[in-house]
């Protein structure tokens, strides 16, 4: 999985807050928009990694919002996510630079593919990487660094991390990693999530900022310092 922040613009309530939710559960950093005017200042100002944007909006269409943001030199990948379902809606969306373009209705689990895809091009990550923060793990060569510099962990410190990782600003409990990362039914002390917790930080988080993060009376969460 490629975490990444996505900001998702749509003037439909709704939508906006049930797509914002699952991209979070995905383990996406998600701020949204309900204008194109709210849309081009929030992408201008702090440029996410990907735009989700719907083309008909209030104040101005999908397709002018990519031309201000290019007009600005704001080069956000964006992928249009509309009901507009015509030929010559798409041929515009992608002239215009979009790097997807997806109609409504969607299925999710495509939809999020399609995000990571993107993001591998666009961040410059290969598949099988993952990045949070100066944190990149390489799950096929099973190799960890934080600021180019090899960390050395154990095979459950690896799984453990890896987990974290993948659910990235997700909050994850102590019986969900046990179940994924040790994999059986823990009949014991579940406090081994702590202890090992524990050696991850003593081993990743030995400087600023720290990524790792205690829920209290919920779990643990990786995730990096809101901006």
């Amino acid at each position: 999985m490629t975490p990444g922040r996505l900001l998702v613009v749509d003037d439909e309530a709704t939508v906006r807050e049930l797509l914002s939710a699952a991209l979070r559960f995905a383990g996406f950093e998600v701020t949204s928009a309900a204008t194109a005017g709210e849309a081009v200042a929030a992408a201008t100002a702090q440029p996410p990694d990907l735009v989700l944007l719907d083309v008909m909006l209030p104040d101005m269409d999908g397709f002018e919002v990519v031309r201000q943001l290019r007009e600005r030199h704001a080069p956000v990948p964006v992928l249009f996510l509309t009901a507009r379902d015509r030929q010559a809606d798409k041929v515009t969306g992608l002239s215009l630079g979009a790097d997807d373009y997806v109609t409504k209705p969607f299925d999710l689990a495509e939809l999020i593919a399609r995000i990571r895809a993107i993001l591998r091009r666009t961040t410059g990550q290969q598949a099988g990487v993952l990045t949070v923060g100066a944190l990149a793990l390489d799950a096929e060569g099973h190799q960890l660094t934080r600021e180019g510099r090899p960390v050395r962990v154990s095979a459950t410190e690896f799984r453990l991390l890896r987990y974290l990782m993948e659910n990235a600003g997700r909050v994850v409990s102590k019986a969900q990693i046990l179940d994924r990362v040790w994999r059986y039914d823990f009949g014991g002390d579940a406090s081994i999530v702590d202890t090992y917790i524990s050696y991850l930080r003593r081993k990743v988080d030995t400087e600023e900022p720290k990524l790792i993060h205690t829920v209290h009376g919920v779990g643990y969460v990786l995730r990096e310092p809101r901006r």
